[in-house]
């Protein structure tokens, strides 16, 4: 009993999704990297603790 067609189409808007959410994650994995190295551990925590306090607090 044939299943499904089960092949991947690249051209979809399912691919497009993925490669963009990637491209998100990759840009920011890439920021934080870099704002760790810039900054240093300490300073790098209280920017993100600070930022989250201007969102939330």
């Amino acid at each position: 009993m044939p299943g499904p067609d089960t092949t991947l189409d690249s051209d979809g808007p399912s691919s497009r999704v993925l490669w963009v959410a990637a491209a998100v994650v990759v840009v920011l994995l890439g920021g934080t990297v870099a704002l760790w190295a810039h900054t240093g551990t300490t300073l790098f925590f209280e920017m993100i603790r600070a930022g989250f306090m201007a969102c939330f607090g």
